[in-house]
């Protein structure tokens, strides 16, 4: 008889040492995932040599990084890239189609995180408070995690952009916020809370943004010195309201009576001042401190660069020092979590929603193939010639995202002949400058177009959402005005499809791969780092050299 107790002892004291074995499992406290909006991969050896070792420099020496790391949809855009990002899905599964796309069954615009049965919180009147994640159709990486804990993990999305902030967030998060350019606040909506924390209140009548503009912008290292740029003062960037040339050093109090608030998103000081935003949220929410001993997500997104971008085109000096400035951003981010959280505590990587393309005119100065496609006159030449054929006006409602949208109402009260219309409008465009290739979408696994870019066609195409007929433009053209200034992005082409990928922390190994990766595999990397379920959209692979789980 005691022989059978001692047994009965024994067994009931490896059960309890196997359940307390499962109930710590590693894992780390805290996962950060910052995205630069419009980084292109080769922005992190172009100006390598005059990066510190704490930011990039740091990211690539300790962490793992997936160099050959391509987008797999057109058109190359910051929401989709944000949604592809964190649910491993894309546009033709996760329903967001653009910034803004159109509902083929109603006609109706609409922006991507647009929902109007919320307001804003904290400011925000009108569109820009009246968003959440509703349109994006799949649950994000940040979802899994609050389901894999019974929602005991806290997650936050935090950008300057809207989208930027809500879609990697999720529709289950704990917050989302933004950036309003009206008031200088940070803010949120209804779908989140009915009113902001304290420490958010707080955070905004420090009116941060001002002591940035006090410091004006000019250059951290003397101009002379950028030798990896275009002249200061050139033909291919645009000017602030209120400034006569776009040269340093730039005036920010001065610009800021013009361009109110709005102003910080266009100078390296908005991912300053979106970083020490998130410094508050981790300090104030205590993420990475749960106390249910589970793991927190903080989304981070960096739109400055993006409009930077935008105003300037990529080789411009206030590029240059936007990104050697987000250099020591990061450098000091870094630092802080490891005081916060504790190095090895984190999870971080670092990865981008597109890139971007040089300034057409520039490439041209430079002898170049390039140049602009008006959407506007190819659709008023391709309604035009419907017109003759079928006698009605404005068959075509759009070619927004590199797209044909048809006027779906108007052929439905007209009994119009759809598959005519498609044959007529592939038939013109081709015909067109720069435009490569053009397929109808019900065709399009049998076009004659390369594999690759035809796997992106697909995968970008959501049926509901996308136009019918998908034009692909030749490289380095892009839908804008005729000696348009500064840049942008959209296409299929390196420059806009190759980001960076970049690992560190908990879970990873040290290293880098040249092997083709998808941004598609992001969020199932994380997953299977944090030994959750990928998302419920998820196509893509988990870069398993990367992951070096602890047990």
């Amino acid at each position: 008889m005691k022989f059978k107790t001692n047994m009965l002892l024994a067994a009931c004291c490896l059960f309890s040492i196997s359940i307390f074995a499962t109930e710590s499992l590693p894992k780390p406290k805290l996962v950060v995932g910052v995205v630069v909006d419009q980084m292109r991969w080769d922005y992190l050896y172009r100006y390598y040599d005059r990066y510190s070792d704490t930011g990039f420099k740091r990211l690539l020496n300790e962490g793992f990084s997936s160099d050959n790391t391509l987008i797999d949809y057109i058109p190359t855009y910051t929401a989709i890239g944000h949604s592809t990002i964190y649910t491993g899905s894309v546009p033709a599964v996760h329903g967001i189609a653009g910034n803004d796309f159109i509902i083929q069954a109603t006609g109706e615009s609409m922006y991507c995180t647009q929902d109007d049965d919320v307001v804003g919180v904290g400011g925000g009147a009108g569109k820009i408070g009246k968003q959440s994640p509703k349109n994006l159709l799949v649950s994000t990486v940040t979802d899994q995690l609050r389901l894999a804990t019974n929602f005991q993990s806290k997650v936050i999305g935090i950008a300057i952009k809207d989208r930027g902030g809500i879609l990697p967030a999720g529709h289950f998060a704990n917050a989302a916020y933004w950036f309003d350019g009206e008031t200088g606040n940070w803010i949120t909506s209804t779908f989140y809370m009915n009113d902001l924390p304290k420490w958010v209140k707080s955070f905004n009548k420090k009116k941060v943004a001002d002591d940035y503009f006090k410091q004006g912008w000019k250059t951290l290292f003397p101009i002379d010195t950028y030798v990896l740029s275009t002249a200061d003062d050139n033909d291919y960037e645009e000017t602030y309201k209120g400034e006569d040339k776009p040269v340093f050093p730039r005036d920010l109090v001065k610009l800021k009576k013009e361009n109110g608030y709005d102003l910080i998103k266009a100078t390296p000081f908005g991912n300053s001042l979106t970083l020490d935003f998130a410094k508050e949220a981790i300090e104030s929410e205590q993420l990475g401190k749960n106390p249910a001993g589970v793991t927190d997500f903080l989304a981070v997104s960096l739109s400055s660069t993006d409009y930077v971008g935008h105003q300037f085109a990529i080789n411009s000096v206030e590029i240059e020092d936007t990104y050697l400035r987000l250099d020591r951003d990061l450098g000091a981010f870094l630092a802080y979590l490891d005081e916060k959280v504790g190095k090895g505590n984190y999870t971080f990587f670092l990865t981008a929603d597109h890139g971007a393309a040089h300034n057409p005119k520039y490439f041209a100065d430079q002898k170049g193939n390039s140049g602009y496609f008006s959407t506007l006159s190819a659709k008023e030449e391709l309604n035009n010639k419907l017109e003759k054929k079928f006698k009605e006006k404005d068959i075509i409602k759009s070619l927004t995202n590199y797209q044909v949208h048809l006027n779906n109402t108007l052929i439905a009260e007209k009994d119009l002949d759809e598959e005519d219309i498609r044959e007529l409008i592939v038939k013109e465009m081709k015909k067109i400058e720069g435009i490569a290739f053009v397929t109808d979408m019900d065709k399009a696994a049998l076009s004659s177009i390369p594999l690759k870019i035809r796997e992106r066609i697909v995968n970008g195409y959501n049926i509901k959402r996308s136009g019918v007929i998908q034009y692909i433009l030749e490289p380095q053209w892009y839908s804008g005005r005729k000696d348009g200034k500064g840049t942008t992005h959209g296409t299929w082409g390196s420059y806009d499809a190759h980001i960076p990928a970049i690992f560190m922390g908990w879970g990873v190994k040290q290293g880098n791969t040249l092997r083709e990766t998808h941004m598609t595999d992001i969020a199932p990397t994380i997953a299977s780092i944090l030994r959750i379920e990928a998302p419920n959209g998820n196509i893509g692979t988990p870069i398993i050299e990367a992951i070096d789980i602890k047990e």
